[in-house]
């Protein structure tokens, strides 16, 4: 009998996984369809105002159009990756697919005229979006809308950085500190690799970073005790990055609609603060993107190299990001906390004497992993566009900012499942 009943429970799998193969194909290829363009559109903006330098002095005229874009066309829309998630944790009124061609075109507007931003929040809320419209088309029942919206997720998350291992586990992780939901486990994987692929398909190519420097033995998992010492204290410093910038960001967000009684002044004033503190500083390194910089300055792939980047090149890039995104553009966190965590490694490099590639890739996760409480994600992140050499270290940096982040993070939605010093659940 025992046996019976399990070979019915294999049919069962296997009918799960024909269905969630099924839900997932169309949501994948659409979301990475959509974020390969999203990504050609991107580097497109980016060239141009490298070579328009003048559009800069728009920023404040692109704020008010994003907001009148938002106000006009967007209603929920506007919570963005937060609406996401809450319609996760409790289904509701859904995830409107006006909130693809809205971010899409908004963040490009940011991106063209200099707003410090990423990408992923913008492909997280154009996956999300696309898994809800087709949740309303299959007339899913509650509990398979929510997964769904977390593969829409995931498939955002894998296709826009090439991850798809770390899109999967983001897309769990995020949900709840502490916490995983691994019913969704196998859809989100389906839906970030397919993604990948479909993204990758239409000629779509990501930035490689290499980690070149010895740390002490070949084998896999050898460790130098000294540098594991400062992997320790810099996993510290990281995790106080993210929190940092996510209080920041919270604040800046709370205090300009509390002071600023006309809401369109918002961005028109975040964009002349943008301006001010680009001549101040006299360099350019931190507006847009930040992966690469054509003149020779400040950026991620820079941060991995001796005299890459300044010793406050990740608080002026920290900064930046906190007031375009909290001050009305739209764009991702993720991409930014990149720059801040690679530039943050690298000045703990010179200071410390660790090898720099190795502790710019490690504030590059690490950061990120303290700012979204997403440690395991960030580990895997690392091996995928690393190389598995230093796991170890991936991790102990990730872990390490996860806890020392404490219960912030960029995502207000967030949920605490269980807390990270004593063991307490929601």
């Amino acid at each position: 009998m025992q046996k019976l009943r399990s070979s019915f429970e294999q049919f069962s799998i296997i009918s799960h996984l024909l269905k969630w193969t099924v839900l997932v194909i169309p949501v994948s290829a659409a979301v990475g369809s959509i974020v390969a363009l999203f990504l050609w559109l991107l580097e497109k903006a980016t060239t141009i105002r490298w070579q328009d330098g003048w559009l800069l002095f728009l920023l404040p005229i692109a704020g008010v159009l994003i907001y009148f874009l938002y106000k006009l066309l967007g209603e929920d829309s506007e919570r963005g990756s937060n609406l996401i998630i809450d319609e996760i944790h409790e289904p509701g009124g859904g995830v409107p697919f006006r909130m693809t061609p809205l971010v899409l075109c908004t963040t490009i507007i940011t991106h063209l005229f200099g707003g410090s931003a990423g990408r992923e929040g913008t492909a997280v809320q154009m996956g999300g979006s696309i898994a809800g419209l087709f949740a309303k088309w299959f007339k899913l029942e509650k509990e398979d809308v929510r997964i769904l919206l977390m593969t829409g997720i995931a498939a955002g998350f894998g296709a826009v950085f090439g991850t798809p291992l770390a899109g999967t586990i983001f897309a769990l992780e995020v949900l709840i500190v502490g916490k995983l939901n691994y019913k969704a486990l196998l859809p989100c994987f389906m839906a970030s690799a397919l993604a990948d692929v479909a993204c990758r398909a239409w000629g779509i190519q990501h930035t490689h970073y290499t980690i070149l420097s010895a740390t002490g033995g070949a084998h896999l998992f050898s460790l130098d005790l000294f540098l594991l010492i400062k992997v320790i204290v810099a996993g510290i410093a990281f995790g106080l990055a993210g929190y940092f910038f996510s209080e920041l960001s919270h604040a800046i967000k709370y205090y300009s609609n509390r002071i600023i009684p006309i809401k369109w002044l918002i961005p028109v004033i975040g964009g002349c603060i943008i301006i001010a503190l680009t001549f101040i500083l006299g360099t350019r390194d931190y507006l847009g993107l930040g992966v690469t910089n054509p003149n020779g300055g400040v950026s991620i792939v820079s941060c991995f190299k001796n005299g890459g980047a300044y010793y406050f090149s990740w608080f002026w890039k920290l900064l930046f990001t906190a007031i375009t995104l909290s001050m009305g553009f739209k764009g991702g966190e993720v991409t930014p906390l990149f720059f801040i965590g690679a530039a943050l490694g690298n000045t703990i490099a010179l200071l410390t004497g660790a090898p720099v590639d190795l502790m710019a890739g490690l504030g590059f996760i690490a950061v990120l992993a303290g700012a979204t409480n997403t440690p395991i994600a960030c580990t895997i992140m690392g091996v995928e566009l690393f190389g598995g050499e230093h796991i170890l270290y991936y991790a102990i940096a990730c872990f390490t900012a996860y806890y020392f982040s404490g219960h912030s993070g960029i995502y207000s939605a967030q949920r605490l499942g269980v807390s990270k010093h004593n063991n307490k659940s929601d």
